[in-house]
């Protein structure tokens, strides 16, 4: 989905004056977990979107966006709600750090129309072309670095959504529907436009204005919206974001569309010759000789053999439920800084003595951060491909006691299995409390972990039961984590009395 920034007043002023009924809460979610405000979002090149509203989620504490899809004809409804439905699973199985995260969605019924409610992350930063805006006005040129960083996240994102089974097309790729974080980070949004567009056909004229805009024709390649059109076009689109992003923007003609001598001009422009090779090979005409996503990261603009530093980054955020929390600050608590950790000698002069004191552990903790958030992917390896889009889902734990609008959300039924358990339990020094961090590996990846306290008065069945219950399990892997979890509380008591502690 794209989110673009509310307009808010600038200034001191501005902020005090913000207007309370914007933040008013006007409607929730049959859960409660997202509040709408009144607050609007401006949101028009989403087809179908009929309104798009800040809104709060609840449980995590941030802003998110609350979409609506209004169907005024009930019948008309009645006659895609079964191709809607399977349009917005498909939509939760999306799933990467540089893509808009899309949270959930829910139908409400009523007597005269219906409606489909849908929750999608907020980005707050602004997108890719006020960035660049920005850059310019300030006279400022573009990093390098930050440009092969960019590109190397969306092309992340463009690969992922490409290897999908079936391929997933963008088909809306421009700098406004590319969002940079504070953080450097980048997501794309607006992923299922295309699909929007099928699925609500009475609304794709609104597709077709967006597209249309003179600003952002020059974003689509010469083949899109033919038959013969394929994920392509994607790769021609970002081809020109690249390219803005190297010169910050293509000068169009007053209000006309940017030309195609223009942006020839513009990549000409470019002083680094692989650069220039690199933006040329995505915008060929013909399209089946333009690079794929994944060919892309491999180019010698981007590539870069990763240093072991990124690799064991990578190795650690990917292994972090094998290890206790907090075992990064632990370990650098206890290390002696002046203690060498790495030694590289040579023959025929000083070799050089790295010591634990030239590593800051603020910086290394902000590093592995930017990792785990997808800010520096690592992408030159041969990578799992995403499982098929179509498939029984949901990763929602979410409980619904109150039905606070007239249709509840569907309700969901967990069929993943659980093809690994691992618990970690760690005592105070006291022995009055115990740490528990279950983590379990599910057969599509996409794991879960769950942590508490217990206390020596806590029985190991009754624990077991309730975390099982917090799981959101199988009824089969359900009993067999209940007894694995048994054992381990069990087994972790018997060690801690044998060495004399309460616990």
């Amino acid at each position: 989905m794209t989110m673009s920034v509310p307009e808010r007043k600038s200034g001191s002023e501005g902020k005090e004056e913000e207007s309370e009924d914007e933040s008013e809460i006007v409607e929730e979610s049959p859960c409660g977990r997202w509040q709408k405000r009144k607050e609007q979002v401006s949101q028009g090149n989403v087809p179908g979107v009929e309104s798009a509203s800040l809104a709060m989620d609840t449980e995590e504490g941030v802003e998110v966006v609350w979409n609506e899809v209004l169907f005024s004809d009930k019948k008309v409804f009645k006659a895609q709600e079964e191709k809607i439905k399977e349009m917005f699973e498909n939509l939760m199985q999306v799933e990467h750090p540089n893509i808009v995260k899309f949270h959930k969605y829910w139908l409400d019924m009523k007597e005269t129309q219906a409606r489909v409610i849908f929750i999608t992350e907020y980005m707050s930063s602004g997108s890719l072309k006020q960035f660049l805006k920005k850059t310019k006005k300030n006279h400022k040129s573009m990093n390098v670095k930050a440009w092969k960083r960019w590109c190397t996240q969306i092309l992340s994102a463009l690969s992922y959504l490409h290897s999908c089974d079936p391929p997933i097309i963008h088909g809306n790729l421009t700098c406004d529907t590319i969002f940079i974080q504070h953080n450097g980070l980048i997501k794309i949004g607006s992923v299922w436009h295309r699909l929007f567009v099928n699925v609500f056909p009475d609304a794709s004229g609104k597709g077709r204005q967006h597209r249309d805009e003179q600003r952002n024709l020059h974003f689509f390649a010469p083949e899109y919206g033919s038959a013969e059109d394929d994920y392509s076009i994607d790769i021609f689109s970002f081809g020109i974001c690249a390219l803005e992003m190297a010169v910050l923007e293509i000068q169009a003609n007053g209000d006309t569309a940017v030309s195609k001598e223009a942006i020839v001009n513009a990549g000409q422009s470019l002083e680094d010759p692989p650069m220039r090779e690199f933006t040329q090979s995505c915008l060929r005409h013909e399209a089946k000789l333009r690079p794929t996503a994944h060919d892309l990261l491999f180019h010698r603009v981007l590539f870069e053999v990763h240093s072991l530093k990124l690799l064991a980054a990578h190795c650690l955020i990917n292994n972090q439920y094998l290890l206790p929390e907090n075992c990064v600050e632990e370990k650098t608590k206890s290390f002696d800084p002046n203690a060498v950790m790495a030694e590289i000698k040579h023959d025929d002069r000083q070799g050089v003595q790295l010591k634990y004191s030239h590593v800051s552990p603020l910086e290394l903790d902000k590093f592995l951060e930017d990792v785990k958030n997808g800010i520096y992917p690592l992408m030159n390896f041969a990578s799992t491909r995403p499982h098929p889009v179509p498939r029984a889902l949901s990763l929602s734990q979410e409980h619904v006691e109150t039905v606070k609008t007239p249709t509840p959300e569907p309700q969901e039924m967990e069929t993943r299995k659980v093809v690994q358990m691992h618990c970690n339990l760690e005592s105070n020094e006291e022995g009055t409390k115990t740490h528990l961090s279950l983590f379990l590996k599910m057969d599509d990846k996409l794991h879960r972990q769950l942590s508490c306290d217990i206390l020596p008065t806590d029985t190991s069945k009754d624990l077991a039961s309730e975390l099982v219950h917090y799981a959101f399990i199988t009824e089969e892997d359900s009993e067999k984590v209940a007894g694995f979890l048994e054992d381990a509380i069990n087994r972790h008591r018997v060690k801690a009395l044998a060495s004399g502690s309460t616990q």
